[in-house]
């Protein structure tokens, strides 16, 4: 027997679903999805009220996925996963509403996520490119294991439920300000009593920068300390302080007039894409394929 009080869902109150769970906010998430906030808001009061419970609770001006929330933003991933491999199927190649999600961190996307854009989507011009701007390492991950997005760049290591494919192995400079009297390259010993910008505590590059200062017998001082996504280069150029960070910013940070120097001994990191174990979708394992090939690991 039917029951007339439910309704199937559509494609688009899945892409509603998604794209709230995504911003948190129905602001940026209406935004994203070129309509009216009170259209969003509307339809998903609709949803909730045809599916019986709440997906989002309200909070402050922003929104927080609930419990039963998680499992339907997750199934309604997935149904847009499948959905977007079945038109590939269907017209022999890539449709115009494909999208390819991958989280990266501010640092990394500049540099590594420059050069691997470019050639895949020269190869797949059908095929958009979303970056999921994340706050660090622990960000990408869960960025994942949220299926947030299908991809990840960032360093390892990264837990054992995740597959890495090392790209390259970034060198760790010192970026500084001009005019700071340092040698090139930097011994180690030099960052102790040094002005340091560091990232947030609590974090786990944050951990690993503190274990390489311990390793080294090193005290920097804390001059200030940010998240993946604060202004680090407009600090250094302040004359605050000085920042450890990749090479891939070595060519922002010196159009921007600052001064970057190897450290003795030198400190690098390797670089990788990362994904749940899980079957990717086609056009994720393209850009995988493409990463690979250029690859510098």
């Amino acid at each position: 027997m039917l029951c007339p009080s439910f309704k199937v869902m559509n494609l688009q109150q899945l892409r509603y679903v998604v794209a709230t769970a995504e911003h948190r906010t129905m602001t940026d998430a209406a935004r994203s999805l070129y309509i009216a906030q009170p259209a969003l808001s509307r339809a998903i009061r609709d949803l909730e009220r045809e599916l019986g419970m709440t997906l989002f609770a309200r909070s402050g001006r922003g929104v927080v996925v609930t419990a039963q929330g998680r499992r339907v933003v997750k199934l309604a991933r997935e149904a847009l996963d499948a959905v977007r491999e079945i038109e590939a199927l269907s017209t022999h190649g890539h449709s115009s509403d494909a999208e390819l999600r991958i989280a990266s961190t501010p640092s990394l996307e500049p540099g590594l996520a420059g050069r691997l854009l470019p050639a895949y989507t020269a190869e797949h011009p059908g095929v958009r490119v979303h970056i999921v701007r994340c706050d660090g390492r622990d960000g990408v991950i869960s960025a994942i294991r949220d299926q947030r997005a299908d991809l990840g760049l960032t360093d390892l290591p990264v837990p054992t439920d995740l597959i890495s494919h090392p790209l390259e192995r970034q060198e760790i400079v010192l970026i500084s300000p001009p005019g700071v009297n340092l040698p090139d390259p930097v011994p180690m010993s030099r960052l102790n009593g040094m002005r340091l910008i560091l990232p947030a505590p609590g974090s786990s590059r944050r951990r690993e920068f503190d274990a390489l200062f311990a390793k080294h017998g090193v005290t920097p001082v804390v001059a200030a300390q940010l998240d993946e996504r604060g202004n680090w280069l407009n600090t250094v150029r302040s004359g605050t302080a000085s920042l450890l960070w990749y090479r891939g910013m070595a060519e922002q940070a010196t159009r921007a007039g600052l001064v970057v120097r190897t450290l003795d001994p030198s400190v690098r990191r390797v670089i990788a894409i990362v994904h749940a174990r899980r079957r990717l979708p086609a056009i994720a394992q393209e850009f995988l394929t493409v990463a690979e090939s250029g690859s510098a690991a």
